[in-house]
């Protein structure tokens, strides 16, 4: 009977600082996988970055973003049935969305009205 109290006082003694051990091993998994991630959105910010020190790069996003033209070129625009530019990229349709939150979205929109 002894034997099995000093087992069961030893138990709970090592359950404590073992429990708190494995927190903090998930912890550090959790804190890696997040600097993992932080640095593969550095290294894509300073590809993004090495790019636009790339004249032609930069020439080519100046024509497609803002519509520039060379000398001698004619730029022109294709406009839609309600006279505004037709987006040449379609948009990708998002997921579906329930139809409580779209309620939920236009009873907000109502009470920020004036």
């Amino acid at each position: 009977m002894i034997v099995v109290v000093v087992l069961a006082a030893l138990g709970l003694t090592l359950a404590i600082p073992l429990r708190e051990w494995l927190a903090q091993r998930a912890e550090i998994a959790a804190l890696s996988e997040e600097v993992e991630a932080a640095q593969k959105r550095v290294d894509a910010l300073e590809g993004e970055a090495a790019d636009w020190q790339d004249s032609a790069y930069v020439v080519a996003q100046a024509r497609a973003r803002l519509h520039f033209v060379f000398p001698g070129e004619i730029g022109y625009v294709v406009l839609g049935a309600d006279d505004r530019p037709i987006d040449p990229v379609p948009k990708e349709a998002g997921p579906p969305v329930a139809w409580y939150s779209l309620l939920w979205a236009s009873t907000r929109e109502a009470d920020a009205a004036p």
